[in-house]
């Protein structure tokens, strides 16, 4: 499964453009609802701005909604997911804030300026990967956790977390892909003693 493109923590930019202040903040968020939340907690926190315009991308591929918040139609939300998806970015939510300036800037002027905002946050941004899988916890005896431990180092396979209590828990990340083929690797190094415990879709980033 194809990696997607991350930001790894909030990030934030600020342009004047003929007297009015564009302020940018880039939020990573995982659901629509994590993104509606920012855009709310960002008009609060903006209560006294003319506009504040958004657009996020969640999910693999990417779906999203923008908002020009009163600007002419056309000249902020899109332009924004437009450089959003320019970058390849996923599961990321963004909200500029301008306070005007008393000077009309036109359609054109509009779009430089939102979508001038957006990169220069982007420009302090810290990049990831993400891809959706399935975190899968399994136990084992200590008889074989030495095959085991072989099995997933040479497959990369990411290990989330052990516990080695009486027996070995492993919480691992699988993709679509290698799912079935581990697991069945699993039962059989184990000669059938493994034992699957949990299974969840789970987004790993790197």
């Amino acid at each position: 499964m194809p990696m997607s493109k991350v930001i790894k923590e909030e990030i934030s930019g600020e342009i004047t453009e003929k007297k009015s202040r564009f302020i940018a903040t880039v939020r990573p968020v995982k659901t629509e609802e994590e993104a509606l939340s920012f855009i709310q907690e960002m008009k609060k926190k903006y209560y006294d701005a003319r506009h504040n315009c958004s657009a996020y991308l969640i999910g693999d591929p990417a779906e999203g909604h923008s908002s020009d918040d009163g600007e002419p139609s056309g000249t902020a939300g899109r332009p924004m997911m437009d450089v959003l998806t320019g970058e390849g970015l996923t599961d990321v939510a963004v909200v500029v804030t301008r306070y005007f300036g008393g000077v009309l800037l036109g359609t054109g002027g509009l779009v430089k300026a939102y979508q001038g905002a957006l990169k220069e946050a982007l420009s302090h941004a810290r990049y990831g990967q993400s891809t959706t899988g399935y975190k899968v916890s399994f136990s084992i005896n200590y008889e074989i956790l030495g095959k085991a431990e072989y099995l997933l180092k040479d497959k990369e396979i990411p290990v989330l977390s052990s516990d080695y209590g009486q027996d070995i828990t492993f919480t691992v990340f699988l993709t679509e892909e290698n799912k079935e083929n581990i697991k069945n690797s699993l039962i059989q190094l184990s000669a059938g003693k493994a034992v699957f415990l949990s299974e969840e879709i789970f987004v790993y980033e790197i």
